[in-house]
Order: structure tokens, then C-alpha cells, then sequence
């Protein structure tokens, strides 16, 4: 019992820590139009963002409630060894995405990971695919068109709506709205992302017996889950902020309303429906959606290329380091030590190796950096690139 404990004990810091890189790693998701338009200081922005993605953790918990009880079979014989390695798996991708910049979704990099432990430790009988399919893979598809197809009705509505107002009225109106919008989608990315980890470690106390099967996360798991993305959130996740904020289009106050409106109420709406989607698909389809819908807009789909690549590999990923985590883990102390060694090795030499290129709040903006994901310095800003 005594193992089984500090297992446990050890999941649930690890479920934090994965957490944690999901706050950054998602800021931009709300911020990175409103700091790109200067509608807010890069500070500013994401103090508001955490203390909104804080109060979202405590609306709902359907989200976890699909994690704890939906995409896995909690009497397949799941352990928390299974949790374990799939957090390191979903840790590993979401530092190497951050690392160069690419928006890939932290939802998906949790799935991949449990979804992958649980095949290699239990088999297939511990996965329930039909959720996994409903519930994970087709909103992953389904939402970034829908989010996208909204903000690009709504710019163009918003544009033919002011095109004889005032130009200096107009702007300061949407840099307005903007802030409103980015609010919101900060307390849906609160609502929706913080409830995953609610759910892993849900799961973890119920593989461990300390909680009832499809019981509801406990309030200290609330609240710990939300001060954690909130933390996070506020670290900034600089690179992702300026690939979204810059790198998919030249955003103007107007579009960056739009985009941030039309994913604030695709998330809150799955949310509700307790569909996992990421947040990160949504709010990068709703910036190349409010892309478009400008006269003049352009997209970089060079940069969309990437960001959809990345996407694509993350649940195999997650999944691959998910399982090998685990036949480590598997091992007994030794290997669960090992597993968290390796993780936190990898953490530390991503983190050194960001170090020597720096993004931070004073140069998230600058003209000067070029990240993986960007338009290269050659290439005019205000050309598209081809598909």
C-alpha cells in the first residue's frame, strides 16, 4: 500500500506538471490576436488570462468526467503506472511543440498518451473507441472548420458593417471586443482544458481504489487542477503566442474579435457536451477563418502545413512514448523511478535548448524573430503562400 501511495502521489504532481505546460502552451489560444493588435500589454494579457482560466476550472466537470469514465475502461484492469506514462508521453510532446513554436493541441497529447499506455499495458479491451472517435476525433475535424466558417462569416459581416464608420472609432472599438472575447475564451480554455487533468487524476484514484468507479473529481482535484493551468497561463508561452499571433496572418483588430468569438463559443458549447476537443484546433481555425474573411487577407498556409503535420502526429506520438513509459514503468519502483528521471532530463535539456533563442513578453512581437513555424524572412508578410 505504502508503493501504491507514493504512486499515486507521484501521478498526481505529474498530472499537475502536465498541467502546468498546458497553460502555456495554450495561452496564445486567447491572447495572441489581442497582444498581436496591441489590444493588451503581452503582461497584461496573460494576468487576466490566468485568473479567468482559474475561475472556468470550477463551471463544469463533464470534460473529466469523459477522461475518469469515457475514453478508457476503468475495470480493464487500468493502473496508475498507465496514468504515469501517459503523462510523461503528453509532458515530452507539448515541450517539443512549444520548444519550436508549433500550436499542436495538449488535449490531444493527454488523449495519445493514455490511449497508448493503455494498449501496451491492458490491450484494446481497455479503450472504448466509439468515444474515442465520437468524442475525440471527430470534434477534432469537425471544430476548427465550424469555428473557422464562423469567424469568416463574422468578419466579413463586421467589415461591411463599419465600412463607413470613423476608421480611429472602429479600431478602438474592436481592440474593445477583443479584450471582452479574449476573456471569454480564456475562461472556456479554463473550462474545458483544466477539467482533463481533473480527469486523469480522477482516474488515477479510481485505479488505485481511493475513489468509486465514475465518481466526480473531489474538490481539492478542482481547485489544484485550475491553480496549476492558471500558473502556467501565466508563464506566457511566448513562441506559440507569437506563431498565432503573427505567423497564420496579419491580424487587425476586427479579425482578432471575430476568431476570438467564434472559438469562445465553440469551445463552451462542447464543453457542455463534454467533447474533449482541443482548443488550440478551434482558436487556430478561427484565426484563419477571420484570415480569409478580410478583403485582403492573406493566410500563411506554409505555417497552417506545419501546424496541421504537427497535429496529426500527436496522438501516435504521445501514444508511442505513452507505451514505452509504461513497459518501463511496468518494471516496479526502479522503472517508475527511471520513467521520472527520463522525463525530467528531457524537460531540462528542452528547456536549455529554448534558452538559446528567447521569447519572452518584450519580444514577442519583434519583427526580428523568425520561429519553425513562420513565413521565412524572405517572403513578404502580405504574400500567400501556396498550398
Amino acid at each position: 500500500m505504502g508503493h501504491i501511495s507514493f504512486l499515486v502521489t507521484a501521478v498526481v504532481i505529474t498530472a499537475l506538471a502536465f498541467d502546468f505546460t498546458n497553460g502555456f502552451h495554450d495561452t496564445a489560444n486567447s491572447m495572441a490576436t489581442s497582444i498581436a493588435t496591441g489590444a493588451l500589454r503581452p503582461k497584461v494579457a496573460v494576468a487576466i488570462s490566468a485568473v479567468l482560466n482559474l475561475g472556468g476550472a470550477f463551471l463544469s466537470v463533464a470534460v473529466a468526467k469523459t477522461i475518469s469514465g469515457g475514453i478508457l475502461d476503468e475495470k480493464a484492469g487500468l493502473k496508475p503506472q498507465i496514468v504515469f506514462a501517459a503523462l510523461i508521453g503528453a509532458i515530452v510532446w507539448n515541450l517539443v511543440t512549444w520548444l519550436r513554436g508549433i500550436p499542436s493541441s495538449s488535449s490531444h497529447a493527454l488523449y495519445g498518451g493514455l490511449i497508448g499506455a493503455t494498449l501496451m499495458a491492458v490491450g484494446t479491451n481497455g479503450v472504448h473507441f466509439d468515444v474515442v472517435v465520437t468524442k475525440i476525433l471527430i470534434p477534432a475535424i469537425a471544430s476548427p472548420i465550424v469555428a473557422g466558417l464562423a469567424a469568416w462569416g463574422a468578419t466579413k459581416l463586421a467589415y461591411r458593417a463599419t465600412r463607413k464608420s470613423d476608421a480611429a472609432t472602429t479600431t478602438k472599438g474592436f481592440k474593445a471586443g477583443q479584450i471582452a472575447s479574449a476573456a471569454l475564451v480564456s475562461v472556456a480554455h479554463g473550462t474545458n482544458d483544466a477539467q482533463k487533468t481533473m480527469g486523469v487524476i480522477t482516474l488515477t484514484l479510481i485505479t488505485a481504489g481511493s475513489l468509486a468507479p465514475g465518481a466526480n473529481p473531489p474538490l481539492w482535484v478542482i481547485l489544484a487542477s485550475g491553480v496549476a493551468i492558471a500558473a502556467g497561463t501565466y508563464i506566457g508561452g511566448w513562441r506559440i503566442v507569437r506563431t498565432m499571433g503573427k505567423g497564420i496572418t496579419e491580424i487587425e483588430p476586427a479579425q482578432g474579435f471575430t476568431a476570438q468569438t467564434a472559438a469562445a463559443t465553440v469551445i463552451l458549447t462542447s464543453s457542455h457536451m463534454g467533447y474533449g476537443l482541443s482548443t488550440t484546433h478551434v482558436c487556430s481555425g478561427g484565426i484563419m477563418g477571420a484570415g480569409k474573411g478580410r478583403a485582403d487577407g492573406v493566410v500563411h498556409w506554409s505555417t497552417a502545413r506545419k501546424m496541421a503535420y504537427a497535429w496529426g502526429l500527436t496522438l501516435p506520438a504521445a501514444g508511442a512514448v505513452g507505451g514505452l513509459g509504461v513497459l518501463l514503468a511496468d518494471q516496479g519502483a526502479w522503472g517508475e523511478i527511471a520513467l521520472a528521471v527520463l522525463g525530467a532530463g528531457f524537460s531540462t535539456w528542452i528547456y536549455l535548448l529554448s534558452r538559446r533563442q528567447k521569447v519572452d513578453a518584450g519580444n514577442v512581437v519583434a519583427e526580428e524573430i523568425s520561429l519553425a513555424t513562420e513565413v521565412p524572412p524572405t517572403t513578404p508578410a502580405t504574400t500567400p503562400v501556396a498550398a
